[in-house]
């Protein structure tokens, strides 16, 4: 490629924007060149305006330190410095899809993190390995719009990363009924310890709004592309608990499936390693060379160990084994704030680019 696209972060100096700016350090396709954020950073540099909040283990990359925050709600402003923006600003949801809904009229791609737009009907919500296709709707949701290049994707919620994969894996054997429990990070409130020291050693069993998402979001996921907007698979009927648990990052997943056609162990073990997508066949920048991988020990996945698998961009699962009233249960684990945040949405731009939706304007 002979000149990387140039990105603007919009809610840059919040955690997953952050995230963002960490993972795009280097990036061979797209160069950060604009950082966005509320009317009170406006003005001041990165580095001012973020502080002593930096929340990444990484250093703040010396390319973004000196840029100056941009006002996010100066939209033509902020666009005109741009090719496409990575969304993850921190406002109301009727806020969020308005303000998305004019970056996408100012012909400027918007691949979001928020989910105020993961409902639009013709608003696609892709994992890339698993509903690629569904980018498809982009073209229905320009002529909604009234648009030549500028549309909004997004990506799912971070608790279902570490079990719809698997699911999705086991389609063959057709998962009607699942009940999971995720065991839930405190990045995935944009907090660290520093920030709510209250939640070591302590679990707190409430997420707001989590467990619906959680229940619904991986049915839309298997939906299909019908008249320009996406229809909801009808099974497998999901139903889940999301706790809090002391953990910096990390999303822990303790899921019990039924089947209509009853694998093996062997089998289930077979498929999850065997499963690739569109961004493994292209060789993607920030694709996982094995998106599922499956561990044997009776004690894994574990956070510590296995988190940062595949840079955070993997999938970890553990302990299949059948069971006495379900068919089989597993244990899975994913990064909430790589794959499940800011990496996932990375990985679907560049599926964007890969398919022709992003280029340079």
């Amino acid at each position: 490629m002979d000149q990387k696209l140039k990105v603007g972060i919009l809610g840059a100096t919040g955690m997953v924007g952050q995230r963002f700016i960490a993972l795009l350090e280097n990036h061979p396709w797209f160069e950060v060149v604009t950082v966005a954020a509320s009317p009170r950073s406006a003005g001041k540099t990165y580095e001012e305006a973020v502080g002593g909040r930096w929340k990444m283990a990484t250093p703040m990359p010396e390319a973004v330190k000196k840029l100056v925050v941009m006002n996010v709600n100066e939209v033509e402003r902020v666009a005109a410095t741009v090719d496409f923006v990575f969304s993850a600003v921190d406002m109301t949801k009727d806020e969020i899809r308005a303000i998305e809904e004019a970056y996408a009229k100012t012909e400027t791609p918007v691949v979001s993190n928020n989910s105020a737009h993961r409902w639009t009907p013709d608003v696609p919500m892709v994992i890339p390995e698993i509903n690629p296709e569904h980018f498809a709707v982009i073209e229905h949701q320009k002529e909604r719009l009234g648009t030549k290049r500028g549309f909004i994707a997004v990506k799912p919620n971070c608790s279902i990363q570490s079990y719809t994969p698997a699911l999705t894996a086991w389609k063959e054997f057709e998962p009607y009924e699942v009940v999971a429990t995720t065991y839930q990070a405190i990045s995935g409130a944009g907090k660290t310890f520093k920030d709510w020291p209250e939640m070591e050693g302590n679990i707190i069993p409430y997420i707001g709004g989590e467990e619906e998402k959680s229940e619904k979001e991986p049915l839309r996921v298997w939906g299909t592309v019908e008249d320009g907007v996406i229809v909801p698979a009808q099974e497998p009927k999901i139903t889940c608990q999301c706790i809090r648990v002391p953990v910096l990052n990390g999303h822990t997943a303790a899921v019990f499936v039924k089947f209509r056609k009853k694998p093996t162990k062997e089998q289930l073990v077979e498929r999850l390693e065997q499963f690739r997508g569109i961004p493994q066949e292209l060789e993607l920048p920030s694709a996982p060379k094995q998106f599922i991988r499956y561990l044997q020990e009776d004690n894994r996945p574990q956070v510590t160990m296995d988190v940062d698998y595949e840079n955070g961009m993997g999938v970890t699962i553990g302990r299949i084994r059948e069971d006495s009233i379900y068919d089989f249960k597993f244990v899975g684990l994913s990064h909430n704030t790589v794959r499940g945040a800011a990496g996932g949405a990375v990985l679907c731009a560049e599926t964007l680019k890969a398919k022709g939706y992003i280029q340079a304007k």
